[in-house]
C-alpha cells in the first residue's frame, strides 16, 4: 500500500489518500471502512445524453465521486472490494443524494475521510504501508486425491487453488489404474505451483502432508523438472519444505505453523508470531488457567487488574457496525498497550484468526494468576 498523504486534525478527524499495490492491500482497505465514513474515488458512469434529431446514446465517462458509505462487500478471492453508497458531492453527472457503487481497484488512488481516526486504523495503514511485512510464504496441504494450494501472509491465507482427482484403490496383480490417477494428481500439484508461485517473492513453499505422500510428490516433481529442464523449479527446490499434517484441508495449516520447523524458518513473520501465541495460549490453558483468559468480559478484568502480558484479538471485532461495540475493544487494545502488553491483532482471514476467533475472538496470556468470578452470559456478549 502506498501512502500519498494523511491528514489528522487535533479532534482525530481527518483523511487519508492511498492507493493500494497488492490483493492484500483491498483487505486493509474493507477493514478500514466504516459505515458513514467519507470515500472520494473516481469511477465509471453510464451517461445517457439525446442528440438533436432525438436519438439517445449511452456514453461510459470516467468521473471523481464523493459518497457516504451505507454497505461494502470484499471478495476475497478476487481481491475486488465494491462500496456502495450516496453522493454528497455536487457533480455534473450524479446528483446529490443518489446511490452509486465505487469499485475500488489496484494502482487507484482513493481518499478516506473519518470523523474519527482511532488507534487500530492509523495502525492498520502503518503495517499495510510498511514494505517488510509483505507476505512471502506458500503452503501445499495434500492427501490421496485431494491437494490445497495456499498462499499465506501475514493477513491473509488464500486459497489459490483446489485439486481433487478420483484416486482408484490398488487392485491384486494390476496397479496401473492407480498409478495414472496418481500420476495425474501430482501432475495437477505441479502446474497449480507453477501458476501460483511466485518465486522471486516466496520463500518457503510448505509440503504437508499425513505419511509420505509429500515426499512422492516432491521426487515427482524434481523428475519432472529435470525431464523439462525447469530452471524455475530445479533453482528453488531448497526452497520446499516438507513436513507432516494430519490432513490435507486448509486448517491443517494450523498444525504446520506450529512446527518447530516452520518456526525457525518463518521467525520473523506475524503469521509465525500469532500462531506461536496462540499455540502458548493453548499450553496455559492445560496447564495454567487462571492465566488463560478469553472472553470480552474475563479478559476485561484482567485488563483492569494490571495482569495481561499478551492480548490476541481478531480484526473483525474492530468491523463492528456496533460503534459502542467497536470502542470498548478498541479501549480494551489502548489500556492493554499502556500496561506495556503485548499485543497481537489476528487476522480473521488467517488459520490462527480463524481459532481464535472460535474463542470469541478475544484471549490474553496473564502476567500472574487471577481468579475471578466469570460471567454466565458473557460468552454471548463476548463479539
Amino acid at each position: 500500500m502506498k501512502l500519498i498523504y494523511k491528514r489528522i486534525e487535533k479532534d482525530s478527524s481527518g483523511s487519508v489518500r492511498l492507493v493500494p499495490e497488492h490483493p492484500e492491500d483491498m483487505w486493509h482497505v474493507y477493514n478500514l471502512i466504516q459505515k458513514s465514513d467519507q470515500l472520494e474515488a473516481s469511477t465509471i458512469r453510464g451517461v445517457k445524453s439525446e442528440s438533436s434529431t432525438g436519438s439517445v446514446s449511452t456514453d461510459r465517462v470516467r468521473i471523481k465521486l464523493t459518497i457516504s458509505i451505507e454497505d461494502m462487500f470484499f471478495d476475497v478471492q478476487a481481491g475486488a472490494l465494491r462500496i456502495n453508497g450516496r453522493n454528497i458531492a455536487e457533480n455534473k453527472f450524479v446528483g446529490v443524494g443518489q446511490y452509486h457503487t465505487l469499485d475500488l481497484e489496484m494502482n487507484q488512488a482513493f481518499t478516506l475521510i473519518k470523523p474519527e481516526w482511532d488507534f487500530i486504523s492509523l495502525q492498520r495503514i502503518d503495517n499495510a504501508c510498511d514494505i517488510t511485512r509483505q507476505a512471502d510464504v506458500a503452503a501445499v496441504t495434500m492427501q490421496e486425491g485431494l491437494a490445497v494450494i495456499c498462499l499465506v501472509t501475514q493477513y491473509m491465507t488464500v486459497v489459490r487453488q483446489r485439486i481433487e482427482v478420483p484416486i482408484p484403490r490398488k487392485r491384486r496383480g494390476s496397479t496401473t489404474n492407480y498409478e495414472k490417477a496418481v500420476e495425474r494428481f501430482y501432475e495437477q500439484i505441479y502446474r497449480s505451483i507453477k501458476q501460483h508461485v511466485d518465486f522471486d517473492i516466496i520463500k518457503v513453499v510448505i509440503l504437508g502432508s499425513p505419511g509420505f505422500l509429500r515426499d512422492q510428490f516432491f521426487d515427482y516433481m524434481l523428475a519432472q523438472a529435470v525431464k523439462s529442464d525447469d530452471k524455475v523449479i530445479m533453482g528453488n527446490k531448497a526452497k520446499f519444505l516438507r513436513v507432516h499434517t494430519s490432513s490435507g484441508h486448509k486448517g491443517a495449516l494450523e498444525e504446520v505453523m506450529r512446527d518447530p520447523q516452520i518456526k525457525a524458518r518463518l521467525v520473523d513473520t506475524k503469521s509465525a508470531q500469532d500462531a506461536k501465541a496462540l499455540d502458548s495460549f493453548y499450553q496455559m490453558l492445560n496447564n495454567d488457567p487462571d492465566r488463560a483468559f478469553y472472553g470480552y468480559s474475563d479478559v476485561r478484568k484482567a485488563a483492569d487488574n494490571g495482569a495481561i502480558g499478551t492480548l490476541m484479538v481478531t480484526d473483525e471485532l474492530f468491523r463492528a457496525a456496533d460503534i459502542p461495540t467497536r470502542r470498548k475493544y478498541i479501549s480494551l487494545v489502548e489500556d492493554s498497550k499502556a500496561a506495556n502488553a503485548d499485543v497481537l491483532v489476528f487476522s480473521s482471514l488467517h488459520v490462527s484468526g480463524e481459532q481464535l476467533s472460535q474463542l470469541t475472538g478475544v484471549a490474553a496470556i496473564l502476567n500472574f494468576p487471577l481468579i475471578i468470578e466469570s460471567d454466565t452470559e458473557e460468552e454471548d456478549d463476548g463479539k
